[in-house]
């Protein structure tokens, strides 16, 4: 059968479609932008890409006519300006639309939220409109409700993991006590897959969780449990949800807006009311502590497939991003480091490959720390995001408070961009210079392209830094020797 995939660059997404291809379907993905997806996934020839625009509707008509099913798997949650109710609604609505000339299309699946307060989160509503909108469709739809979904690189999943590592005792506001059902990732693609074509699933909605019904306090400290480490939490009845929202930002590495709606969303209880979906995708769920456990096991192997960080940060960076791999030459300010070195240049490169996250920058890591604390202090990304992994870099990583335009290691260039808050747009790039006939010479180039006269100042005024900072940070770039500690990157 020949399946619809939308977000197949997404965290659920991303996951599915190997699940999908197992199962020996055709799978057609609908991304954004071909580049960022092309090497996350092992290309087969049962898959068929199509860049697609949901929300303003271009590339939509590529979509092929003899589509037999479709996930929905978009959403707008992360939209800095809180306003993703209007866009969401649209862009299910051009979706639909859209498979309106699938005549052999039997099947919408959808996963959302679970909503069933009475009065809900704005983030809750807007699901819930999503779903109003796919029933309009002549096509069967099947709704999956889900609470949090606990895997390596969820958003929960982070989210509980910075605040129960970080914090040994935390103050914490009352929605603390609000009652959830989380579910594993691997149950979450069990059902998604396995009401797949189900006919005494079409028209149907579906509530999905764990065997375990726990408070959030609850969940952060059977986290802790886990780890072996003893927290302690204070709850206090005077945290407003933005001052939540902001304590959230703050402690973890999830930005102010997907705070906000995380926060407001909280207070809603999320508790399956039914467990009809087993009569159909029957199965065990994992536990809570179970699926922790399986969390785990993908961090500590370095082999987490997707996270939430894969989405951009478009308050800063346009979806269109991977235009940007040429550095633009006016209007802009740069300092450049070159540094000729002895060593194996494959050597070097792992060096820079291996920048960020764990490791860190190389040279005076703690200001690089400083500048990311100041980030998150005015709303910024900080740079608690790390690393996809520790390994690898490829287009469209996150990776500290920079996103990664460019890794092409065959012709020895990185080019990362900031994310962070900037009175301008900020580019850092990394290249064995190919011009040397030896192949032995770094060229560090940190570009700045300001806005009006505050975006001078602020150059001008961290110029001092950059001498010394870029220039220790590439010539620790040609000396560090990984698992061997001489010389290290400096503190």
């Amino acid at each position: 059968m020949k399946i619809l995939l939308t977000g197949a660059n997404g965290y659920i997404g991303t996951r599915l479609l190997p699940v999908l291809l197992e199962e020996g379907h055709d799978i057609v993905c609908m991304v954004r932008d071909k580049r960022r997806f092309i090497k996350k996934i092992d290309f087969s020839e049962k898959v068929l890409i199509i860049e697609a625009d949901l929300v303003t509707g271009k590339g939509l008509d590529q979509i092929p006519v003899d589509i037999d099913a479709a996930y929905y798997l978009v959403h707008s949650m992360s939209s800095p300006n809180g306003d993703f109710s209007d866009a969401e609604k649209q862009t299910a609505g051009n979706f639909v639309k859209a498979l309106s000339n699938c005549d052999s299309c039997k099947q919408i699946i959808y996963l959302t939220g679970i909503v069933n307060d009475a009065k809900l989160s704005k983030h809750l509503s807007s699901r819930l409109a999503v779903e109003d909108v796919l029933k309009q469709s002549r096509i069967h739809c099947t709704i999956l409700r889900a609470a949090i979904i606990i895997g390596s690189g969820s958003a929960s999943f982070e989210i509980i993991r910075d605040l129960v590592e970080k914090l040994p005792v935390m103050v914490a506001p009352k929605w603390v006590r609000t009652r959830c059902q989380p579910i594993g990732i691997r149950d979450v693609l069990r059902y998604l897959s396995g009401v797949l074509f189900k006919e005494e699933a079409y028209d149907k909605t579906f509530d999905i969780g764990g065997p375990d019904i726990l408070t959030y306090q609850q969940m952060l400290l059977e986290y802790a449990a886990s780890r072996n480490l003893k927290r302690y939490i204070i709850n206090v009845p005077f945290l407003t949800p933005k001052l939540s929202s902001y304590w959230l930002n703050f402690v973890t590495s999830v930005p102010f807006s997907l705070a906000s709606s995380l926060v407001e969303s909280m207070k809603n209880e999320v508790v399956c009311q039914n467990d009809d979906i087993k009569k159909i995708v029957p199965g065990k769920c994992f536990s809570y502590r179970d699926s922790l456990k399986l969390a785990f096991v993908k961090i500590e192997q370095h082999s987490i497939v997707s996270s939430w960080k894969d989405a951009l940060n478009r308050g800063y960076l346009e979806t269109t991003f991977m235009d940007q791999i040429k550095v633009p030459q006016n209007g802009t300010l740069s300092s450049q480091v070159k540094i000729a070195f002895n060593r194996s240049p494959d050597e070097v490169l792992e060096n820079i490959w291996g920048i960020g996250g764990n490791r860190g920058w190389y040279y005076l890591n703690f200001l690089w720390k400083l500048r990311g604390f100041a980030d998150k202090v005015v709303g910024g990304v900080g740079m608690r995001r790390g690393r996809r992994n520790q390994d690898s870099l490829i287009a469209g990583d996150a990776l500290d408070f920079w996103r990664v335009l460019l890794a092409d290691k065959e012709k020895k260039r990185l080019l990362l961009y900031a994310e962070m808050r900037l009175p301008g747009e900020a580019w850092l790039e990394f290249c064995i210079d190919q011009s040397d006939p030896s192949g032995k010479t770094l060229i560090q180039t940190a570009t700045f392209r300001p806005r009006g006269l505050w975006g001078r100042l602020y150059w001008y005024a961290m110029w001092p830094f950059h001498l010394f900072i870029f220039k220790g940070m590439a010539t620790q770039l040609t000396q560090y020797q990984n698992n061997v500690g001489l010389p290290s990157p400096k503190a």
